[in-house]
């Protein structure tokens, strides 16, 4: 007596066998029109409301090179304006005050406190950095 695992077993690959030879009798234009012809996509995300590009502020990705001369005159910038203040001034607010990327901003400060023209005082966010 054949068990109820055996029996759907059996069933299963019937089935599967006479799949495969409908879809192998079939023509490619069959299976196209029963299939609408294009390709259809899951229900993924909404459609984005995006902005036009022209209204965009930064660009994604990554920076474009900057040579040392650039990074040195960012670097002169910052010690201008941290000069100016005499409490100094977090990361974020020197990269306000100059219209900076915040990517921009962490090889500037790097290069400023090994030159040791800027002084850092905190730790991650509350660090305040001061002219030397």
């Amino acid at each position: 007596m054949p068990t109820l695992r055996s029996q759907l077993d059996a069933l299963a690959s019937s089935f599967a066998v006479s799949v495969l030879d409908a879809i192998k009798g079939a023509s490619l234009q069959d299976l196209l029109a029963d299939s609408g012809g294009t390709p259809r996509r899951g229900p993924g995300r909404p459609p984005s409301r995006s902005t036009p590009k022209s209204a965009r502020v930064r660009k994604p990705g990554r920076l474009p090179r900057r040579s040392p001369q650039d990074i040195a005159k960012a670097l002169d910038q910052v010690v201008a304006l941290v000069k100016s203040k005499k409490t100094g001034l977090r990361a974020e607010q020197i990269r306000a005050a100059l219209k900076m990327q915040s990517k921009e901003m962490p090889r500037v400060l790097k290069e400023g406190l090994a030159m040791k023209k800027l002084k850092a005082k905190g730790q991650k966010r509350a660090t305040t950095y001061t002219a030397v």
